[in-house]
Order: C-alpha cells, then sequence, then structure tokens
C-alpha cells in the first residue's frame, strides 16, 4: 500500500504505550494496533482527529504516502 502509517513513530515520540493511546482516544487497544501495523483498510476522520489531538500533531505527521 502506498499509504504509510507513522503512528508509532509519534507514540515514542510522546513517550506514550498503545495503551494510553488507546484509552485516551477511546479506541480499543486493537484497533489502534491494526492502525499502527498498517493493516487498516480506512481511518474514521473523527477518529484520525481524536489521535492527533491526544498526540498533539498534525495528520501528516501520521500518514505518509509513499
Amino acid at each position: 500500500m502506498a499509504i504509510i502509517v507513522n503512528l508509532d513513530v509519534m507514540l515514542a515520540k510522546r513517550k506514550m504505550s498503545v495503551t494510553e493511546l488507546s484509552e485516551r482516544v477511546g479506541l480499543t487497544m486493537a484497533n489502534i494496533s491494526i492502525l499502527k501495523n498498517g493493516k487498516a483498510k480506512a481511518v474514521r476522520f473523527s477518529t484520525l482527529n481524536a489521535i492527533c489531538e491526544v498526540l498533539e500533531c498534525q495528520p501528516g505527521d501520521i500518514l505518509e504516502y509513499n
């Protein structure tokens, strides 16, 4: 897939675990892991918005087109 998900990079930069992100965003750890591992087929804007709010970043910090 041409879209690369850099969620693990942002989590490392913010020193945050998948568990903490899932609790703060309101998603299951399984869904965060699917997104983090690039296995997601789609992502809702509301989910992306919530992740960006929690990680204090821009969507382009998480998603990259290759």
